[in-house]
């Protein structure tokens, strides 16, 4: 028979692992929530100890909610962890839409025999993300599957924030003319994630650009009220993808310049010694905007006083198109399609 656990006693945070009974509901349960979660998240709402958050929303203001599901291999890598992401990848969501995040709510499965040091050293970088951008982890969830049936530790987040008055953000606004405007280098995230999967060295450490948007969000918007129409963080698929979703969404076409867009140096080299094209590559601290033309000088200053920004740069501009094409104008004077991604180019990678 198996020896029965002895749940009186305080989590062995160094040595011990996940089990079923963790996920039971019970005793080990509970024990599992107060030592590690509660502690590392702690704020008032958590305290209340119900299944769910009575939350504070500013009257009169439009609701935004999206919720991600994280699931990124391997769970730690240079720059970032499983942790961090998932709070990065939702408050970044809902910044998107123009919103200011209010709370975030967390549900993890966790695999049988997890340890709990990696589990700590995942919950304690995602209780310092929420913190550093002002975000409180207000409720959440663990469940617990049996070895083999999981991965170590998914995680799944759902933010809630309020929209400001008079702000219209949305991916039909894109009009031809607009100004497309990148808040930074793309294709940090997929490279750092990829480099530590698969033992890649290179020359200088490639690190992931995973951050939260939300103040940059809020400075570009302030500086150019109604000249910002379309916020996206290209994620899955890269800037590529997310164009083509705008251009898809607003009945418009794109046109980019090549030379413009910003792509570090050893980024460029791992990706073509990997075959992959930094267009493609997922990033999660970078923003593209489409402003109105009129607003595209302010929000780029403002964009560039802020350190999420500093390395902001324009990449093209919307343009008219039955077609909905995404084009760039390349470095040697023609032109070509900068079509959707086909296919999982980086599998795991948020």
């Amino acid at each position: 028979m198996t020896a029965r656990k002895d749940y009186t006693r305080p989590l062995d945070i160094k040595h011990g692992r996940i089990d079923m009974g963790h996920g039971a509901g019970g005793r080990a349960a509970a024990q599992l929530i107060e030592e590690l979660f509660v502690k590392a998240f702690d704020n008032e709402f958590l305290r209340q100890g119900n299944d769910g958050a009575a939350l504070e929303i500013p009257a009169g203001h439009r609701l935004v909610m999206a919720t991600d599901a994280h699931v990124v291999s391997p769970l730690f890598f240079p720059g970032g962890d499983l942790g961090c992401l998932s709070v990065h990848g939702t408050i970044n969501d809902v910044a998107m839409c123009g919103a200011r995040p209010l709370y975030l709510t967390a549900s993890f499965i966790l695999e049988e025999g997890f340890p709990l040091a990696e589990l700590k050293r995942i919950v304690d970088s995602m209780a310092a993300a929420a913190r550093d951008a002002g975000v409180p982890i207000v409720t959440g969830d663990t469940k617990v599957v049996e070895k083999g049936k999981g991965d170590g530790v998914f995680i799944s987040t759902t933010g809630l924030g309020v929209v400001p008055h008079g702000v219209d953000v949305g991916g039909a606004n894109a009009r031809p003319g607009d100004v497309l405007l990148l808040s930074g280098t793309i294709g940090d995230h997929g490279v750092a994630v990829l480099s530590q999967r698969e033992s890649l060295e290179f020359e200088t450490t490639i690190a992931s650009d995973t951050a939260a948007l939300h103040t940059l969000v809020a400075a570009m918007l302030a500086a150019a009220p109604g000249g910002v129409r379309v916020l996206r963080d290209p994620t899955r698929g890269g800037l590529a993808t997310t164009l083509n979703e705008i251009a898809r969404q607003s009945g418009v076409g794109m046109l980019l310049d090549e030379a413009a867009i910003p792509v570090l140096l050893q980024v460029d080299a791992a990706c073509e010694l990997l075959g992959l094209d930094p267009l493609y590559v997922a990033n999660e601290g970078k923003l593209v905007a489409v402003c109105a033309p009129e607003a595209a000088e302010a929000v780029l200053a403002a964009m560039r006083a802020h350190p999420r920004g500093a390395a902001a740069v324009r990449i093209g501009s919307v343009t008219e198109d039955p077609h909905h094409f995404v084009q760039m104008a390349t470095r040697f004077g023609g032109r070509r399609v900068v079509d959707w991604l086909s296919g999982e180019q980086l599998p795991r990678i948020c």
